[in-house]
């Protein structure tokens, strides 16, 4: 039995739970500057899910792009050396491009991020 499959299923699963479960609050539309850093423009909505919690305390944080549905597309992993920390974003409804636009936008931040596409075999 393959349990990577197995484990692999259940993460993406938990996170749709999580998706579908927790409305997304979008504090930083689209085209708006980040509160601290005015050259900062997010490219996609920016947010988080209300009533969850994540590393640093907050909500989880979610990107949501252009696609129907809000299904949970991939995940941001970024680290960040000035707040010593790691954490996971969600992008919901995100298209190929949208992710690669929120890579390029945290990456030219400052913040070390890989971006992650949901593979197609967990739907």
């Amino acid at each position: 039995m393959n349990t990577t499959h197995l484990d692999s299923a259940l993460f993406w699963s938990t996170l749709d739970d999580l998706a579908r479960n927790h409305t997304a609050i979008i504090d930083r539309p689209r085209g708006s500057a980040h509160p601290r850093q005015a050259d900062m423009i997010y490219p996609l909505d920016y947010g988080y899910l209300a009533g969850t919690t994540a590393g640093d305390g907050d909500g989880i944080d979610v990107w949501i792009g252009s696609l129907a549905g809000r299904a949970v597309t991939g995940i941001v992993c970024t680290a960040d050396v000035h707040k010593r920390d790691a954490e996971i974003k969600l992008l919901l409804g995100c298209t190929a491009d949208e992710m690669a636009a929120v890579g390029r936008f945290l990456n030219s931040h400052g913040l070390g991020c890989i971006v992650l596409s949901r593979p197609a075999r967990f739907p």
